[in-house]
């Protein structure tokens, strides 16, 4: 009696799981209509991604903000420059007089639907503010695409059309990219040290050229904490 009972309790569980799943890979092709030469890896991200922000915040996991009140850049923003992903120089001098929130990004992270978010909140701030991703392998391989595989997906997938910089690397290392160096070098931007966490950490600078905030990935692109700093 005791096995029969058992056994009926390990049904009834497989049928539950099997429902679920059947479930779940329903709601993963809706959330991913209209997705383009996505791996289903990324499908799954990109449907996940409300649950993963909903616990990162109840956990407080890479939530990490910083400020700087008053610290002036020993090395001025505007001397840096970047290579975007079709080859072109990008003079950062060419952004004086707006608001550069800097993003290093992953196409296969469950931050990744954070795109659509940096997306809307620089149509939101047109007029004052430029969003500008730089992809990066760093963490856990998670970008292994080309230039121009990045682009095409970000754009197809997520509407992207704010600046994306060539593929490089953004940790502490000898080939971190000199925007990340100055980003994270208190001796060039004055005060923070505060190195990428993980793919989709932020970087606010003002529209003077100065280090205003850090935003670690958990915060939403388009979280009261950004949006406010950009109203500054």
């Amino acid at each position: 009696m005791a096995a029969n009972s058992w056994k009926r309790k390990l049904k009834k569980l497989l049928i539950v799981l099997f429902m679920f799943i059947i479930a779940f890979a329903g709601y993963v092709e809706i959330v991913n209509y209209n997705s383009k030469n996505m791996t289903y890896r990324q499908k799954v991200l990109k449907a996940v991604y409300p649950v993963l922000m909903w616990f990162t915040k109840l956990t407080g996991t890479k939530n990490k903000q910083l400020e700087n009140k008053d610290k002036e850049p020993p090395v001025s923003f505007y001397s840096l420059q970047a290579i975007a992903n079709n080859g072109d120089t990008i003079s950062f001098d060419s952004y004086r007089g707006k608001n550069i929130l800097l993003v290093n990004t992953a196409s296969n992270c469950g931050y990744t639907n954070q795109y659509e978010d940096l997306q809307k909140l620089s149509e939101q701030y047109s007029s004052k503010l430029v969003v500008i991703g730089f992809p990066a392998n760093d963490f856990k391989e998670q970008e292994k695409g080309t230039d121009e595989e990045i682009g095409e997906f970000c754009k197809v997938n997520f509407g992207v059309s704010f600046p994306l910089m060539k593929k490089s690397v953004v940790i502490q290392s000898a080939e971190q990219n000199p925007v990340f160096q100055w980003l994270t070098d208190p001796a060039k931007n004055g005060w923070n040290n505060q190195h990428p966490t993980w793919n989709f950490s932020k970087y606010l600078v003002n529209e003077k050229g100065m280090l205003v905030n850090y935003f670690d990935p958990s915060v939403s692109p388009l979280a009261k904490e950004v949006t406010d700093a950009i109203d500054k």
